[in-house]
């Protein structure tokens, strides 16, 4: 819910603001009246309603399947008659056409991302937008400003295009979007929403003539929000379906929320999810949960990827007046093979088999000989892959014999993939062709980065066990049982879920000068302010501040570059300890976006980025009871002024001065 607020947040001050005046600022990033702006959504993985477009009965079950019955997500239908409900949603493994018996579509409208499953009990647990909606009506904002964008979130890009004409809808949306408001277009993108946009952004190349592309972006699109590349948490909640469990529900409901971090280089929790399944927090076993998820050709997309490997780009081929038809051309940097690891900190997967011959399994003969070299006769061998072997396809070649879905695999990574006539997603981002563009993560949690698997001996979907798993941590590796274990590790580790090397790569968006700022995350005088202007950067190569650290303070690190691309400006945020699904929970977060945009669109600001040299309270809730002293904290800023129904110390402690006169600090 906070993750929403904080959204809203944003956007909010950027609608408002235009109507107390027109917004002006030198350089020419900002300026005309930004009352005009809108605020486009693209939702993530997993966080858009789908309905049914049939009529399907069920037996057994006295819920059947009508047009325009909720699918995803429907959990009494789901608990009542799951075979039905898997019709529903399973799509043909390698046609992505619907079940025979049951079609489903994504709604459209606000409703379609607002909550997953209405209800008393299940719309609150399942909320996504709604609150964010709420904020924006309580604030004033026209009907017209919000425009969500659902989509079929199974889909592979391609076929999001070919049976729905997605990208076409979302090109005219944005056209749509200019001619009712007036003005540019406030890009929200959840999720895999993120993936989607990038490739619209390689599509749209494609239907704009070159020079006109440049243009078409600045006048449609004033801003993007990458606000969280990963799987959706939301509906972990809603395995609490029964009345006894909605007391522990509510506890549970304030540890999901949107997610930040941007696994920029796919994110491995994808490969654990295709070997076990993602059940969601649903009621359904693993194998079921694999059984769907693998039947979603989307379920590639956020695969883990060499950071050295790229495919030809389809804009050359438009400047060079070719048609598209043959495939992309794939081809590594030398350091893909004098490095290790694909630019990560290990082998992502380790799949330990068991020696019954060398006969006995081609696939594993022919493609891992080098393993099967060195091994001892009768013991178990031990093949490794690194992201690029993943990416390619090498490992599911690998293990055909031992996994029967390999064959799908192999042919969507092939078809949905490489072979896309528009954008190999498996390949790094470049930044963004957007004016402003904010990367925000946390860093030096304990992170997952690599798995041994083995056979377990059952039967698709339960054919593998998990003997191993490597984390990162603080710039070392270690396994489960804590030994030390060889690699790459990056100066800091990731945000618990997604790797650092995964969420820094947006580092190369950076220019060749940095300007480095560390400061507390919590308010301060800017007494522990430390800052590093024109700092030499090396393009792919990482930027680790010489600064120091107190061990009980969490600091914000920030990378600003606002003059290696003429009007357009590129920052990266990494916050201590910052955790990958309450990244957006966290009060700093929230106040550095707040002050950042406010200060955006403040037509007296004097910097290309907000002031770091203090931090005070800028909201009642800031203000606390300092026990020690026997007053409100931050006497500059806070007094004790009592109202009724305050029940403790703290709920009296308020700004002397309202939110606006504090914010007129940091311009």
């Amino acid at each position: 819910m906070r993750a929403n607020l904080h959204i809203a947040t944003i956007l909010v001050v950027l609608l408002m603001h235009g109507k107390l005046h027109n917004t002006s600022v030198d350089g020419g990033e900002l300026s005309g009246d930004y009352s005009k702006l809108s605020g486009i959504i693209i939702p993530g993985f997993a966080s858009t309603q789908l309905r049914a477009w049939s009529f399907l009965d069920c037996p057994y079950s006295p819920l059947d399947f009508n047009p325009l019955d909720l699918v995803w997500l429907d959990t009494t239908k789901l608990l009542s008659a799951v075979n039905c409900w898997l019709k529903c949603m399973l799509l043909d493994p390698y046609n992505q056409t619907d079940h025979p018996e049951c079609k489903s579509r994504p709604d459209s409208g606000l409703s379609a991302i607002t909550e997953l499953d209405p209800g008393y009990i299940t719309g609150p647990l399942s909320s996504v937008w709604k609150d964010w909606v709420k904020w924006c009506i309580e604030f004033g904002i026209e009907p017209n400003a919000i425009i969500a964008v659902p989509y079929d979130w199974r889909l592979s890009p391609s076929m999001l295009e070919e049976r729905d004409l997605y990208f076409h809808r979302l090109k005219l949306t944005f056209e749509t979007a200019l001619k009712l408001r007036g003005g540019p277009s406030i890009v929200f993108a959840h999720s895999l929403g993120n993936h989607v946009f990038r490739y619209f952004l390689e599509w749209l190349k494609l239907e704009i003539a070159p020079k006109h592309y440049n243009q078409w972006l600045d006048e449609h699109i004033h801003a993007y929000f990458a606000v969280g590349m990963i799987f959706l948490h939301h509906v972990h909640l809603l395995k609490c379906w029964s009345l006894l469990n909605w007391l522990n529900c509510i506890h549970l409901s304030l540890l999901c929320c949107l997610v930040p971090g941007a696994p920029l280089l796919g994110a491995i929790e994808t490969v654990k999810a295709t070997f076990f399944g993602n059940t969601f927090g649903l009621p359904v076993s693993e194998g079921t949960a694999r059984l769907m998820f693998n039947s979603f050709a989307s379920s590639l997309w956020m695969m883990p990827f060499s950071k050295y490997c790229r495919a030809d780009n389809s804009y050359c081929r438009h400047f060079a007046g070719g048609f598209r038809k043959g495939h992309h051309t794939y081809h590594c940097e030398e350091k893909e093979f004098h490095l290790n690891y694909s630019g990560w900190p290990t082998n992502i997967v380790n799949i330990e088999i068991p020696f019954r011959g060398f006969d006995s399994y081609p696939s594993v003969t022919e493609l891992a000989q080098t393993n099967l070299s060195s091994m001892e006769c009768g013991l178990p061998t031990q093949l490794s892959f690194s992201a690029r072997e993943i990416s390619d396809g090498t490992l599911f070649k690998a293990i055909e014999d031992y996994e029967s879905d390999s064959k799908r695999l192999l042919y969507q990574l092939k078809k949905s993939y490489h072979d896309d006539p528009v954008l190999n997603p498996l390949t790094p981002w470049d930044r963004p062709p957007i004016k402003n563009v904010f990367c925000i993560y946390g860093i030096d949690s304990r992170t997952e980065v690599g798995y041994y698997f083995a056979p377990s001996g059952k039967s698709y979907p339960d054919n593998w066990i998990t003997t191993d798993i490597i984390y990162e941590l603080e710039g070392s590796l270690y396994s489960r049982s804590g030994n030390l274990v060889e690699g790459n590790p990056g100066a800091a580790s990731g945000d618990d879920t997604v790797p650092y090397n995964s969420l820094s790569l947006c580092k190369n968006w950076l220019g060749p000068k940095v300007n480095i700022t560390r400061a507390p995350q919590s308010e301060h005088d800017g007494s522990d302010v430390q800052v590093d202007l024109n700092v030499e950067h090396q393009h792919e190569d990482d930027i680790v501040p010489n600064m120091t650290r107190s061990p009980r303070v969490k600091y914000i690190t920030y990378y600003e570059d606002s003059e290696s691309i003429l009007g357009r400006r590129t920052a990266v945020w990494e916050l201590d300890k910052a955790n990958h699904r309450n990244i957006v929970r966290s009060p700093a977060l929230m106040r550095e976006l707040w002050l950042q945009m406010w200060h955006d669109i403040h037509p007296s600001a004097k910097s290309k980025f907000v002031t770091k040299a203090k931090r005070g309270p800028l909201r009642d809730g800031d203000c606390y009871w300092d026990y020690g002293k026997a007053r409100c904290s931050w006497p500059e800023y806070c007094e004790y002024r009592y109202l009724f129904g305050d029940v403790h110390l703290g709920q009296s402690c308020r700004l002397k001065n309202s939110s606006a006169d504090a914010l007129l600090n940091y311009l």
